[in-house]
């Protein structure tokens, strides 16, 4: 999969300095992880009507550092549908880096990813409101 192959839901943020967890600039994987998370909400309530529990990741990696200043697009996507849970994988690309520390910054021409998961999510039938396949 590639990074044109994705449609929606996705969120574009800026890393910033709150973020950054080590040194360096580094910023803590989980930062990452939180915008799987934001994706999976939007993905559940396009797809059923409700918010929906994030019950597992079973794979998670971290393939590229991310630092303060760099620009993060996160997509996903519902991959199976269960009567309650739903499957998803999701990408996170570094599309915009800061080259120096007085805001200068390139556009990446081709974007690096950053990070990727697959995790299950929940939707209890009683919260299910609607039967859309995303």
């Amino acid at each position: 999969m590639t990074h044109e192959d994705w449609n929606k839901p996705s969120i574009r943020i800026r890393i910033s300095e709150s973020d950054v967890h080590y040194s360096g600039g580094l910023v803590d994987g989980a930062k990452i992880m939180q915008l799987f998370g934001d994706v999976a909400t939007e993905l559940l309530i396009i797809s059923d009507g409700d918010e929906g529990l994030f019950r597992a990741y079973d794979m998670v990696e971290f393939l590229t550092p991310v630092h303060a200043g760099d620009y993060i697009e996160v997509y996903g996507k519902i991959i199976e549908f269960g009567k309650t849970s739903r499957k998803m994988y999701f990408e996170a690309y570094k599309v915009i880096e800061p080259v120096d520390g007085n805001g200068a910054c390139d556009v990446i021409e081709k974007p690096l990813l950053v990070a990727k998961a697959s995790g299950t999510c929940v939707v209890p039938l009683e919260r299910q409101r609607k039967s859309q396949r995303v």
